[in-house]
């Protein structure tokens, strides 16, 4: 039996269900089996493990993923794949779709009712590009009982996501999902292998679910406001977007003197802090902001 991702099995499978790319929904499928499998293999499955998949196009990850792992889930929001997908993932009847979009399901709920006994289960999949982050951010923060996710993603985006300090690709989301994930980008992936060949390169990158955040802040909204906040204008200093994004032009002897106190120079821009540094000044301007 050809694989599903086999370019001539891609190419008959669309002509026969009249399928048509909708750029919307960022509609790449990849057709390369070499790099379907290395993704697979990234996420370490076993015969014991669950998989979630979003934006399974027409089962072309799925397949393998479903020769690994013990149950497949994979959210499709597109209606019209769905017939296309019940016939390619006939042959595995431990895979099934939920036509939802992600971003609108009660994922928990899902885990919940689609993985009993199942305990080690990883999010693998070749995410649309355009709603990348949103759906990575949802991932994370819902604090879903997940081992990891093993995603596609734009090259640019993944260089942000496992960027470090004083690098130009460091930011407010490279902290945020440092912050819940130890991330490392395992491969990167040439436009050539995907119908229709997107715009721009992409690369696989693995995100380990932390039993605990590297730090413990006293309040993780403000935390996220302040890095938010530290990064408004890249090229201003921390002094320049702390004062103006948080409205503190009212107390600045108080934030002199936090900045004299924990020893982290004013002058300096957020992207050559670290989470640590980041999270001690979350600490020290916090009551400030709420004065």
């Amino acid at each position: 039996m050809k694989d599903i991702s086999n370019p001539q099995s891609t190419k008959e499978i669309l002509k026969k269900h009249g399928f048509t790319f909708k750029k919307s929904l960022g509609q790449n499928f990849l057709i390369d089996r070499n790099i379907l499998s290395n993704i697979v293999a990234q996420a370490n499955l076993t015969e014991e493990s669950g998989a979630i998949e979003i934006g399974p196009g027409i089962g072309a990850l799925t397949e393998f993923i479903a020769r690994e792992a013990k149950k497949v889930v994979a959210f499709e929001i597109d209606q019209r794949l769905l017939p296309i997908l019940k016939e390619t993932l006939a042959p595995y009847p431990h895979a099934s779709v939920i036509h939802s979009d992600i971003l609108e399901a009660d994922v928990h709920e899902v885990i919940t009712r689609e993985f009993q006994g199942i305990e080690d289960i990883m999010v693998v999949a070749n995410l649309p590009y355009y709603v990348t982050t949103p759906i990575i951010m949802k991932l994370l923060t819902e604090k879903l009982p997940i081992r990891g996710i093993v995603c596609m993603i734009q090259k640019e985006v993944a260089d942000r996501l496992a960027a470090k300090p004083g690098t130009k690709e460091y930011n407010s989301l490279s902290i945020a999902i440092q912050y819940y994930a130890e991330a490392e980008t395992v491969m990167k992936v040439p436009k050539t292998v995907f119908v229709p060949a997107p715009n721009v390169d992409s690369a696989v990158i693995r995100l380990t679910i932390r039993k605990e955040p590297p730090i413990s802040v006293k309040d993780e909204t403000f935390f996220f406001a302040l890095i938010r906040a530290s990064f408004g204008q890249r090229r201003k200093t921390l002094w320049n977007n702390l004062i103006n994004n948080l409205n503190l032009s009212n107390q600045k002897e108080a934030l002199q003197a936090v900045f004299d106190t924990t020893g982290i120079d004013p002058k300096r821009r957020g992207e050559t802090l670290t989470i640590e540094e980041f999270g001690i000044l979350s600490d020290a301007i916090g009551p400030l902001v709420k004065e």
